[in-house]
């Protein structure tokens, strides 16, 4: 009986350590890098290449939402949709979350010098101290643009699928991270107004709390906007093609319908519309390229 109870003990704590990593989020964040990687001059990666990078992509975010329960512990008490996390709940403690980010991190970055490249190590390392220096201990509790900075790290999955398959840079991979960039804000603002008591709450300058719904609206209307034209621009890198084109407008279309009528009607359930959507519409935009690339391929 001792036996089994610490075995479930073990299973328990196991789960607990991978809850730290937070898979749901960073399952999108390696979608935009897989897809990325697909997509560029050099040809389709190899398999091990593809493994080793999506491994130490995944360490690396998990290091990065480790260190983030750690340090926000004390608001995530206080919010209901953050307070069952392991450290929130005190079933790990900070410390332990924080060796937990430590082991993850050097593991990753082992794994992206060893088997993928240096120049993709320093990507997901400038991805993590965006998320948990700038993000995390400075901006989330200072200021409600926030998310405008921060969100970056998020933006950072691209560069590391290029790199990892190219060894450097080029303008459709920094326009790829722009697109990222400018969908965080509807994104997270949606989010936001789903759960503006609980950032007022915890005293979180969330842009709902601090400027109100009807104002935050008004700015997912205008990133909504923006996000769609830089999308539809992307084809000016010479990347992509009428089946990217075709499929960008139609879901650009339809996040910008979503976004408007969360303006014109500022409401959870219109809230919640446009921040499902947008994790719809960023997975088929990079599934999308994905298509685009099989097509001019076969086609040429």
């Amino acid at each position: 009986m001792t036996q089994v109870r610490g075995a479930t003990q073990l299973q328990l704590k196991l789960k607990d350590y991978v809850a730290l990593t937070k898979p749901r989020v960073i399952s999108l964040l390696l979608l935009t890098t897989l897809a990325t990687m697909f997509i560029t001059p050099a040809g389709l990666p190899s398999f091990k290449l593809v493994v080793f990078t999506m491994l130490g992509g995944y360490l690396m975010a998990g290091a990065a939402n480790a260190f983030n329960m750690a340090f926000d512990c004390d608001i995530d008490r206080i919010m209901t949709r953050t307070a069952t996390r392991p450290v929130a709940a005190g079933r790990v403690t900070p410390r332990e979350a924080y060796a937990f980010s430590a082991v993850l991190l050097t593991i990753s970055l082992v794994v992206f010098a060893l088997f993928v490249n240096a120049l993709t190590a320093a990507m997901a390392l400038l991805g993590y101290a965006i998320y948990t220096f700038v993000y995390t201990r400075w901006l989330k509790r200072t200021t409600p643009m926030n998310v405008l900075i921060g969100g970056t790290a998020g933006s950072i999955p691209p560069l590391i699928g290029w790199t990892a398959v190219t060894g450097s840079l080029a303008p459709m991979a920094l326009w790829l991270f722009l697109i990222i960039t400018v969908w965080q804000e509807p994104h997270f603002w949606a989010l936001a107004i789903l759960k503006h008591k609980d950032y007022e709450n915890a005293h979180i300058p969330m842009l709902p709390v601090v400027k109100g719904d009807l104002e935050t609206t008004r700015q997912i209307w205008i990133y909504s906007l923006v996000m769609v034209v830089v999308t539809l621009l992307l084809p000016m890198t010479g990347a992509m093609g009428w089946v990217y084109v075709a499929g960008a407008a139609v879901l650009g279309l339809n996040f910008i319908i979503n976004a408007y009528r969360l303006r014109s009607d500022q409401t959870r359930p219109a809230a919640l519309r446009v921040y499902v959507f947008s994790l719809i519409y960023l997975a088929l935009l990079f599934a999308l390229m994905v298509a685009d690339r099989i097509v001019y391929m076969v086609l040429s």
